[in-house]
């Protein structure tokens, strides 16, 4: 193998190609980004970052040295349009052509968004372009900020939003927030760091459109309220980045379909991040974009699956001044007690507290608010279990 073209500089790209230079491929290697940047940590995007605490310069993933070490082609503000397998090519945008004898399939995903969006104080938050537009109307005078969307990235920003000063209210669909990832208890109690941050949630109910002109003026609920606005962010899921693929003989189903070994269907292709659907799902967590290029590429360089992924789903979120961990497997039914620490008026009391959900008198995820050290204590415990669970690959 002579070429391996990498197509996304982002976080699970960046990983992907630190790995073919670790596990021992020293030919031409070809990175493609869409945007211009260089690769760069995007968890603080809705966090320090808008709130001021943090530059760009301490959102790079990447200095000078390492990418001497890479001797990598960069090809940025580039945008990928097609993938001829048959003929190992990838297309550019302008009619550009990368030959390549491997790829690695890193395009992450881009954010959801709504009818009518396109109006002047409606942002969404994903890429640096849109955390700097959004910290640029933020920074020019107290505003009346709607979060449509009350998972991570809504209650980070919210919570981002509330420290500058500004008036928030999130706006989530469903019962709760997070009930997917915590079921309803422990996203009620997650639920009161909102209100005790001075944030109003307003759940149980949609979005009907929003309103203005030139410029957002309001929010339209499907129950008929309209909650005035002057900034509205979008924070409702994001969508893997697999049009470009369109017209291969790639497998597409919310996202590239890949095994265990994040391998697709063709030969000397694999995916990884947000983009790879891995053993029949996808996982938009940080962990997921830097654990899996290490097998992806262990694979791609066999030229068959020898290894797995075998990681344990683990994420973290920081919301009005509180640590959000969890890590596990969570089902309908499973039962949750706390083993640590307490509430107070169903909020987490001070020094938080860790929770344990359970099946069948086995643990099968971990959830703590400000309890950080026994939270790894137990994450250890369920990955050990897991592993234990798990045959070793061949």
């Amino acid at each position: 193998m002579r070429t391996v073209t990498v197509v996304g500089a982002s976080l699970s790209g960046l990983y992907a190609a630190r790995e073919l230079r670790a596990q021992g491929f020293d030919g031409r290697l070809v990175i493609v980004g869409d945007e211009p940047h260089r690769p760069y940590d995007r968890p603080p995007l809705s966090k320090d970052f808008l709130t001021g605490a943090a530059d760009e310069d301490r959102l790079a993933l990447t200095d000078a040295e390492e990418t001497a070490e890479l001797d990598a082609e960069w090809l940025l503000g580039v945008r990928a349009r097609g993938l001829d397998a048959r003929g190992r090519t990838v297309l550019l945008d302008g009619g550009r052509t990368v030959s390549t004898d491997g790829v690695v399939i890193a395009t992450g995903a881009s954010a959801r968004r709504l009818p009518g969006d396109g109006l002047a104080g409606v942002h969404t938050l994903r890429t640096l372009d849109d955390a700097r537009a959004l910290r640029a109307e933020l920074g020019s005078g107290p505003r009346r900020v709607v979060v449509i969307g009350g998972g991570f990235i809504g209650a980070e920003t919210a919570s981002s939003c509330a420290g500058l000063g500004h008036t928030v209210t999130v706006v989530e669909a469903a019962p709760l927030p997070l009930v997917p990832q915590l079921g309803a208890e422990m996203a009620s109690v997650c639920a009161t760091l909102h209100r005790r941050g001075g944030v109003d949630l307003v759940t149980g109910t949609g979005v009907a459109g929003l309103r203005g002109t030139v410029s957002v003026t309001g929010v339209e609920l499907s129950d008929g309220r309209t909650l005035p606005a002057d900034v509205v962010i979008v924070g409702i899921g994001a969508v893997p980045n697999t049009g470009w693929l369109a017209g291969s003989t790639l497998a597409l189903h919310d996202g590239v379909l890949c095994d265990d070994g994040c391998a697709t269907a063709l030969p000397q292709v694999v995916a990884v991040g947000d983009v790879a659907r891995v053993g029949g799902s996808r996982a938009e967590h940080w962990t997921s974009a830097t654990e899996q290029p290490k097998v992806a590429v262990a694979n791609l360089l066999a030229g068959r699956t020898v290894q797995s992924v075998r990681s344990v789903p683990y994420f973290w979120s920081d919301q009005y001044s509180a640590r959000i961990q969890f890590a596990g497997r969570r089902q309908a039914g499973d039962t949750v007690r706390i083993t640590e620490g307490e509430l107070a008026d169903g909020a987490p009391a001070e020094g938080g507290f860790l929770a344990l959900y359970e099946r069948d008198g086995r643990t099968t995820a971990v959830l703590s608010v400000d309890r950080p050290r026994p939270f790894m204590r137990a994450r250890r415990e369920i990955v050990r279990g897991e592993h234990r669970a798990q045959p070793a690959a061949l």
